[in-house]
């Protein structure tokens, strides 16, 4: 039963689907791109113009104190937590993915320092990987190796995503975090393209990193944040001690002496308007059922997958439990493809060399959209739209 009236009928008993309503979205797209930049929640522009015009314009500096500027790193912290399974003083919200991985990893191999060995996934979202690589290069003495290598026994930290970027398959985060704690590893996860996706839980792990304008919905350069296991608190160290993380940033003090509990992973002054926009965003996800989420999630890109049918080469997992809340798939000219798709109302990206990658938000994204996202892909390969000539040239963000 995968016709489009089926597909209405399912969205009319969608739990979900009052979400629908608040967000803004563009008449005539379908847009599966939530994995990459997600859609704009309706409340934002009001929270942001309130922060901009009533907070900043009205309290200027005093703002700090008065709007609780100054700790929004942890209540916007305390709030993310449980969308990672964590609790109240666990999560840091601040800076960007590149450089929470970056705290996490250094942290991780500080506690480690009788080893020397960093395992990572070449797989990874780049910026995990480079991260790695440049920390390793500074330190000097230290071996990146691919987890494709297999075992953890000599090494001190492992870096993984919990959903690949490209594929959509996703790591099984309990038994890798026990493996990986059993060899006597710390476990760093990056729960970038899974946290808003479906239920997500890190408790396990030593550190966490993640970002919020995926499916968080936080907006563009929205802030990302960090998550360190209270077992940690005490003696992990942040290696960029910058001035919010020390334990009394207005004493000005000579030295860098940190502050207690995951404060001490804060670096520099808080983006106050992106958190704003995050605010907004957080008071949606606080009402939404992570378990409906999920269960509609894998019911979607299962119904893409069979849509399109043997048309392209899948690059996600077929089953559903095994991948995010995305579908990828192959093509020679996927770049190509991508373009024309845009061109007709559906927006999906690409990721270099051949895969068409489609990000799936449940809250907004129904079984009519998905319906017709497929059908309009369809088109486009039957009557080879993307051979068109103007799709050959390729822009700097794919």
């Amino acid at each position: 039963m995968l016709d489009r009236d089926h597909c209405l009928a399912l969205d009319a008993g969608d739990p979900l689907r009052e979400f629908k309503d608040e967000f803004v979205l563009p008449e005539g797209v379908v847009y599966l791109v939530g994995n990459s930049l997600g859609a704009l929640p309706r409340r934002t522009a009001e929270r942001v113009r309130r922060a901009v015009a009533d907070e900043w314009g009205k309290e200027l500096v005093g703002g700090w104190n008065t709007e609780g500027w100054y700790e929004q790193p942890l209540t916007l912290g305390d709030r993310l937590a449980p969308l990672i399974g964590a609790g109240p003083g666990q999560v840091v919200v601040g800076n960007t993915t590149s450089i929470a991985i970056y705290q996490a990893v250094a942290a991780a191999l500080r506690l480690r320092p009788e080893r020397r060995v960093i395992v990572s996934d070449v797989r990874n979202f780049p910026t995990d990987h480079y991260m790695v690589q440049g920390l390793a290069g500074l330190l000097g003495d230290y071996e990146v190796r691919d987890v494709a290598a297999g075992g953890f026994e000599d090494a001190a930290v492992v870096l993984l995503g919990e959903v690949d970027y490209g594929t959509g398959a996703r790591h099984d985060v309990p038994s890798v975090t026990a493996e990986v704690r059993a060899a006597g590893a710390l476990m760093v996860w990056d729960v970038c393209h899974s946290v808003g996706a479906m239920e997500v839980d890190i408790s396990a792990a030593d550190f966490g990193v993640g970002c919020t304008y995926k499916y968080l919905n936080g907006g563009p350069g929205a802030p990302a944040f960090l998550y360190v296991n209270p077992r940690h608190h005490a003696a992990a160290e942040n290696v960029l001690s910058g001035w919010m993380g020390h334990a009394e940033p207005f004493a000005f003090e000579a030295d860098y002496r940190p502050a207690e509990g995951v404060r001490r992973f804060a670096v520099g002054t808080p983006h106050v308007l992106s958190m704003a926009a995050l605010e907004a965003a957080l008071d949606m996800w606080e009402r939404v059922p992570m378990g409906q989420v999920r269960a509609k999630s894998m019911a979607l890109t299962s119904l893409f997958i069979d849509l399109v049918g043997d048309a392209l080469e899948p690059a996600s997992p077929l089953d559903a439990a095994a991948r995010g809340s995305q579908v990828s798939f192959r093509h020679p000219d996927g770049y190509r493809v991508m373009r024309a798709l845009i061109d007709r109302g559906v927006h999906g990206d690409f990721r270099a060399p051949d895969i068409l990658r489609f990000g799936i938000a449940p809250l907004y994204i129904g079984y009519a959209d998905v319906y017709d996202a497929a059908a309009t892909l369809l088109e486009v390969l039957d009557q080879e739209l993307w051979q068109d000539e103007r799709y050959a040239h390729r822009r700097g963000v794919t």
